[in-house]
């Protein structure tokens, strides 16, 4: 099996890999920690075979528990050196102590009907920050703090349908700036009553967003 072939849905599943759960294009799992302590050496054993392997997962350290995604970012999806390094994790935080608990994993991915998505994507881009696919058929932010944003295709508009809202918090020394590019990428502004605790925009079909800081509003006696 080439680390290079990406595998299908069901040779994960014939892999037999009890702590895992393919979700997503990833291999993902949370392992529980007695402290924080036992969490960072659980990493850390990790860490060190990741190295070894060459190939290096995502991974989320919590005080009791220690959360785990692995794919081939190259390919897109998960090789052979995904269910190897997987294998291997297993056994460390087995000889350890710790259980898993695959089904905790879980991916976020926030959808947006539109008839163009073209006609929205760059405002999306400009506000989150995050580059588009090539196809500009989704935002994925390449630090996973942000989830994925969807562009879901319809033949109509739905006005009054399936409507969003999104916050993003953001550093305040950014936040003008960020509001002045999604604007400038085809956004409207809505209001900026609430400014600088936060903006409300919305892109060129009327999805909303609010670019939010940690400040308080000018308007002190608003809601």
């Amino acid at each position: 099996m080439d680390h290079t072939d990406v595998l299908s849905a069901e040779e994960i599943e014939a892999a037999g890999l009890a702590d895992w759960r393919h979700v997503g294009r990833a291999l993902r799992t949370r392992y529980d920690t007695a402290s924080y302590a036992a969490a960072l050496a659980l990493v850390a054993r990790i860490g060190a075979a990741a190295e070894a392997a060459d190939h290096h997962p995502d991974i989320d350290l919590r005080h009791g528990w220690v959360g785990l995604a692995l794919s081939s970012h190259d390919v897109d999806g998960i090789t052979g050196r995904d269910l190897r390094l997987a294998r291997t994790i297993s056994e460390l935080a087995a000889a350890a102590g710790h259980p898993a608990r695959p089904a905790s994993p879980a991916v976020l991915t926030v959808c947006i009907d539109t008839v163009d998505r073209r006609a929205i994507c760059p405002f999306w881009e400009a506000a989150l920050g995050v580059a588009a696919d090539p196809e500009g058929w989704a935002l994925v932010d390449p630090s996973g703090q942000l989830p994925v944003l969807w562009f879901q295709p319809t033949d109509e508009p739905r006005p009054q349908r399936n409507r969003i809202h999104l916050d993003l918090y953001v550093p305040a020394e950014l936040a003008e700036a960020r509001v002045a590019a999604a604007l400038a990428a085809g956004g409207r502004l809505v209001s900026e009553r609430f400014a600088p605790s936060w903006w409300i925009l919305a892109d060129a079909e009327g999805n909303e967003l609010c670019i939010c800081t940690s400040q308080e509003p000018a308007n002190r006696d608003s809601p």
